[in-house]
């Protein structure tokens, strides 16, 4: 046993030397290399020795697995933990909805922190380290950097000892990962300036520390270096890519608790840093999907863990970024377009087939498919539910030998525009078997085929009718600019659930509604994001704070953070009581918001309670019957795991699209038939267009497409088309709403072409043929 550890640690000796001879051989026959970094890459002679090198560390690895090691490449096992609150999802399943927080795990898997080993002494500081440099560059003797490089990036232990803090404190709390973050991002900024050979000493240092033997869990050292390294920005090229996967798989494989720990670290990295790191991972799963020389990369099924890898700590920093209020970056920052050309039914269907399974797919971290992508994979899930409800239907008709219709492929609405609400709500109740056919809408009386634009235009109407403050349904809060439920009870709530469903109707049908809910509304209807199966069960209650009130009721939501923030006697001042009052229909009622609320006082002890609850009566319990209606309503058309997939903000978008119209970007990528874009027809349009106020070029839009929204895609997604009329000038121009196409007589000049237009689409609704 003693000869065959023996022999084992002589054999590892030698595959690091071979190992660092084989990186300094590839190093050295790179070429072009400027700015510190490998432009030519791995041509040439490199191949052999980027193979040779690639095995040595896939060997390296292998046997650690062997000998029992139980992070695996394509595994990261995480605990089933529950009742944590801290994080964001970052597990392998969406549907499993587990929160990571030290703070809150079982006591059996809160693994006893190592002792630190002692940390070599070192003593240089910022200012040393950029005299060091000037001096070099000034004289081109780099000694000094280079040995400064190649002795911190040589193992964990000196990367620490040159960048923590205070080598004499354990820094192990989430507080304060004890990192000097401006001695860090000096180094790596001069790092990219710096001779071939310093970087290259750096890359070799790395190597070290990720080839070293691992003994029980990681210490907090460890964990340090890990987060130092991640912001290298030599792994910007791919030179660097296998070194650079090594680095990920190993932080991917770490504990939930190391994981934790890296989270709470991560959201500490300034923006710039953060980003770039972010951008970096991107990247590499971007290349190692579409490389532009595939040769500089090992075989795809050599490395299957790479994407995984990279994914799972990109993970690591989608988490830390939802941490923060407001985060560090745009939610969209974490989208990898790339995504969009991948076979995304496949990831989708995967996903669904072996759910909590370890196969990996991009599903399962749904933050890096972009909004166009989750679309495309809602519609097609959409169109499939559509063909499976369509093909039943065509089944039962003929097993009961029946004479097949084609309206029967189609949920077909016909409404009287004198009776819009009444007569929409009774064909929706009446069909609501059909609601995943394709929608077809005809208006009593009129001679209209419906080839999309009347389905635009009942949208258009009824949303409009509905959300009117006459109605009663919603009120409209004037300086937030948004609707909200009403909180009047009434007996029946169909109503509800008829707007819930026409959103769900548009969302399948790819049409924009001109809705404005706040995003606490869209984050209700994905609470839960799939109808559960007990009827009991609460639906459309989620964690609402004061920011979510500020939304709605900017006014009140600023008196409430007042009374936070009061510094006299809350209860003598305010002589308040844990009741509220709400007038309904003219009486004033009062609600008490816990047992007896209307016997406690409000104190400065217990004001942030009443807030809560406060905050949470009037956005999810005193309107809760007529929000599950809306919940139901939605989910009755929309039940699909694609929403699963969807942030609140995401679902606001598909709902509504963008109300940010960029006439500039429609000019450009719009199509033409009988007329050229230089045509002098075509430049007094566009001039006069993008003169327009935004009202009229919202008109526009609703002329022209049914819909005063921009779709998920922008602009370019409507498809517009300006055609040429063979008309008369004196009349206006026409539109084909379910083509998205404007027909335009040849106006001799742009006054006359301005008047028409204006004309036009002021005078948009109906077809007149009654």
């Amino acid at each position: 046993m003693l000869m065959l550890s023996n022999f084992l640690f002589f054999f590892r000796i030698v595959l690091n030397k071979c190992l660092l001879d084989s990186l300094s051989l590839v190093a050295a026959d790179a070429e072009n290399f400027e700015s510190g970094v490998f432009i030519q890459g791995l041509e040439r002679g490199a191949k052999n020795q980027f193979s040779t090198f690639s095995n040595f560390i896939t060997t390296i690895n292998q046997k650690k697995e062997g000998t029992g090691n139980s992070n695996s490449p394509t595994q990261l096992v995480i605990p089933n933990i529950k009742n944590v609150r801290d994080l964001p999802p970052i597990c392998l399943d969406v549907r499993q909805k587990q929160r990571i927080s030290i703070d809150t795990l079982p006591q059996e898997l809160k693994a006893p922190i190592p002792p630190e080993p002692s940390l070599p002494i070192r003593t240089k500081t910022v200012k040393d380290f950029q005299d060091d440099i000037e001096k070099s560059k000034s004289s081109g003797d780099w000694k000094a950097v280079h040995d400064f490089y190649s002795t911190t990036f040589d193992s964990f232990l000196e990367i620490n000892a040159a960048f923590k803090k205070d080598t004499n404190s354990a820094f192990n709390t989430i507080e304060d990962s004890g990192i000097d973050a401006k001695f860090v991002n000096v180094v790596y900024d001069a790092l990219l300036n710096t001779p071939q050979d310093v970087q290259k000493s750096v890359l070799k240092g790395i190597i070290n520390g990720l080839l070293q033997e691992w003994k029980g869990p990681r210490t907090k050292d460890d964990l340090r270096a890990y987060c130092i390294l991640l912001q290298n920005p030599q792994f910007s090229n791919t030179s660097t890519y296998v070194i650079y996967a090594h680095l990920l798989r190993q932080i991917a494989a770490l504990t939930e608790a190391d994981h934790h720990f890296l989270v709470h670290w991560s959201k500490k990295i300034s923006q710039r840093r953060f980003k770039q790191v972010v951008d970096r991972l991107l990247q590499f799963i971007s290349l190692r999907l579409f490389p532009a020389k595939p040769e500089e990369f090992p075989p795809m099924m050599k490395c299957t863990w790479w994407i995984p890898s990279a994914t799972k700590v990109l993970a690591l920093f989608n988490a830390a970024n939802s941490l923060i209020s407001p985060p560090i970056i745009s939610y969209m920052d974490f989208y990898n377009s790339t995504l969009d050309h991948i076979d995304l039914m496949e990831e989708y269907h995967n996903w669904q087939c072996y759910g909590n399974s370890h196969r990996f797919s991009f599903c399962q971290y749904p933050f890096i498919i972009s909004i166009a992508a989750k679309k495309v994979i809602i519609q097609r899930d959409s169109e499939q539910q559509m063909i499976s409800i369509a093909r039943q239907s065509l089944v039962d008709k003929v097993s009961r030998r029946q004479k097949p219709d084609m309206n029967m492929l189609f949920l077909n609405v016909k409404v009287r525009r004198t009776h819009l609400v009444s007569d929409s709500l009774d064909e929706l109740a009446r069909k609501r078997a059909d609601l995943k056919k394709k929608l077809k809408v005809t208006f009593v009386g009129e001679a209209g085929l419906d080839m999309g634009g009347l389905t635009k235009e009942w949208f258009l109407l009824l949303i409009r009718q509905i959300f009117h403050p006459d109605y009663g349904m919603f009120t409209y809060h004037k300086d937030s600019r948004c609707h909200w439920f009403s909180s009047f009870k009434c007996d029946n709530y169909s109503e509800f659930r008829l707007v819930g469903a026409l959103m769900g109707l548009a969302v399948y049908n790819s049409i924009t509604l001109d809705i404005r809910f706040p995003p606490c509304c869209y984050k209700k209807l994905l609470s839960p994001p799939i109808v559960p199966c007990d009827h009991n069960t609460l639906v459309g209650i989620c964690d609402v704070t004061l920011d979510d009130l500020f939304q709605i009721m900017p006014e009140l939501a600023h008196g409430l953070n007042e009374l936070l923030s009061y510094e006299g006697n809350v209860e003598e001042d305010f002589y308040s009581t844990f009741q509220v009052f709400q007038e309904e229909f003219g009486v004033i009622k009062s609600y008490n918001l816990k047992p007896n609320g209307d016997k406690i006082p409000v104190t400065n002890q217990n004001r942030k309670e009443y807030v809560q609850l406060y905050v949470d009566f009037l956005l999810n319990k005193s309107i809760y019957k007529q929000f599950a209606a809306f919940y139901y309503g939605f989910h009755s058309v929309c039940a699909s795991y694609a929403l699963l997939l969807l942030r609140p903000e995401e679902v606001e978008i598909l709902v509504c699209g963008s109300p940010e119209l960029d006439m500039s970007a429609l000019q450009r990528s719009t199509q033409y038939e009988g007329y050229q874009k230089t045509d002098l027809t075509i430049r007094y349009f566009w001039d006069v267009v993008l003169g327009f106020s935004l009202d009229l070029q919202k008109k526009l839009l609703h002329f022209a497409t049914g819909s005063d929204r921009v779709p998920v895609g922008g602009m370019a997604d409507l498809n517009f088309k300006i055609s040429k009329s063979e008309t008369s000038t004196n009349w206006l121009p026409v539109a084909h709403t379910c083509f998205n196409q404007l027909c335009l007589p040849p106006y001799k000049n742009k006054k006359e072409l301005k008047q028409k237009l204006i004309i036009g689409i002021s005078n948009a609704e109906g077809f007149g043929l009654e």
